[in-house]
């Protein structure tokens, strides 16, 4: 077992500010894992010292609301960086709180984040030379969900 001082621990580096732009929900309606809703991405921004650029409309958050209270997120859509370089992201994570909470943010209220549990892991592709150092590295995402739109702070893991 390694001693206290030879271990090491990861450090989280602030990337970027998303704000993804979202249309109403399509309600799916109750499945077999639970209820499926679609959310569509209309677009938005991003902004931070690794990133900054726009995202691009026609992506989409499939959702699974469980038995549990638990949100399950899969969202997947584009961003094109200032420079006009196109990443594909892939954004899974969970959303959880007590049952008013959960209905507030269902509603589309606003809801201090600290009341509500909201973290993602998104994993980000790109064909860019400039932006290749997103290919391998992993990323945690800090959300908070707004009426028109959802917040993601990136953050790197080092």
């Amino acid at each position: 077992m390694p001693t206290a001082a030879a271990q090491r621990y990861p450090t989280l580096e602030f990337v970027t500010r998303l704000q993804v732009e979202i249309d109403s929900p399509l309600e799916l309606g109750q499945a077999a894992e639970g209820r499926r809703r679609f959310i569509p991405i209309t677009g938005g921004s991003f902004s931070g010292p690794g990133l900054s650029g726009r995202i691009l409309a026609g992506g989409g958050d499939w959702q699974t609301l469980r038995q549990d209270g638990t949100a399950v997120l899969e969202a997947r859509y584009f961003l094109q960086t200032h420079e006009g370089d196109f990443i594909e992201v892939t954004n899974t994570g969970y959303r959880h709180a007590s049952p008013a909470i959960m209905e507030r943010l269902l509603n589309g209220e606003i809801v201090a984040p600290e009341e509500y549990y909201f973290q993602t892991t998104p994993r980000l592709q790109t064909a860019s030379k400039n932006y290749d150092w997103l290919n391998r590295t992993i990323f945690i995402g800090d959300a908070e969900r707004m009426p028109d739109s959802v917040i993601v702070n990136l953050f790197a893991v080092n």
